[in-house]
């Protein structure tokens, strides 16, 4: 188990340097040094690691009977997903990525698990169809993925340079898109309220009747 963990950890550790690292040379107009390593580059090397280490993280959280190995899988997918951003000159979204979903939400849900002591005493009652009803879907599914990947006429465009898109999201989220960003901002802020509100009921109802008849 800490073995595991200590793995989870190094590979995180070189995750954020990574992100970091690529993000401070985008910044600065550099563009990532083409090194040849056999048939690939350094760019599609480091595509094809990202890419799996997402999808190894994502197998984790779905097969994972163990629910802080699947939060762990989770923080991995997470990670690859953010560090795949940069590769689309999306430095905003892997920094968001890195900061929300694993700053907030992992980190929440982490503090969850570690503080639910009797989490293994929940009984569920609605069990899923287990590794049946996974295969029959997988088998169902796949086939239609696999032919829409293979007939769809993909575009072949020439990649562009890396390069920062802070401030054109900022300008565009300022101007144009002004409207929608506030409206969602509005509908955050009525969940917040709605959560605030039910949590009360909850309170109220639990709170013993100290009223003398």
């Amino acid at each position: 188990m800490p073995r595991k963990i200590v793995i989870w950890v190094v590979l995180a550790a070189l995750v954020v340097t990574f992100v970091g690292v690529l993000g401070a040379r985008m910044a600065e107009g550099a563009v990532l040094p083409e090194i040849i390593l056999g048939p690939l580059g350094l760019t599609d090397a480091l595509f094809y690691l990202f890419a799996a280490m997402t999808f190894a993280g994502a197998a984790t959280v779905a097969l994972s009977k163990n629910i802080l190995h699947s939060a762990l899988g989770l923080l991995a997918a997470l990670m690859g997903t953010g560090s795949l951003y940069v590769f689309l000159s999306a430095d905003f979204l892997a920094v968001t990525q890195l900061l929300v979903y694993i700053g907030g939400v992992l980190v929440l849900i982490l503090f969850a698990v570690m503080l639910t002591n009797r989490i293994t005493e929940v009984k569920i009652s609605n069990a899923s169809l287990g590794l049946v009803g996974g295969g029959a879907l997988l088998v169902a599914t796949v086939p239609v993925l696999v032919f829409v990947a293979i007939a769809t006429p993909w575009a072949t465009i020439v990649p562009a340079e890396l390069a920062p898109t802070t401030r054109e999201i900022g300008n565009a989220f300022l101007t144009r898109w002004l409207l929608p960003f506030e409206l969602a901002s509005l509908v955050l802020l009525a969940t917040l309220i709605g959560a605030v509100v039910i949590a009360r009921k909850e309170l109220k109802q639990d709170e013993p009747d100290t009223s003398v008849s």
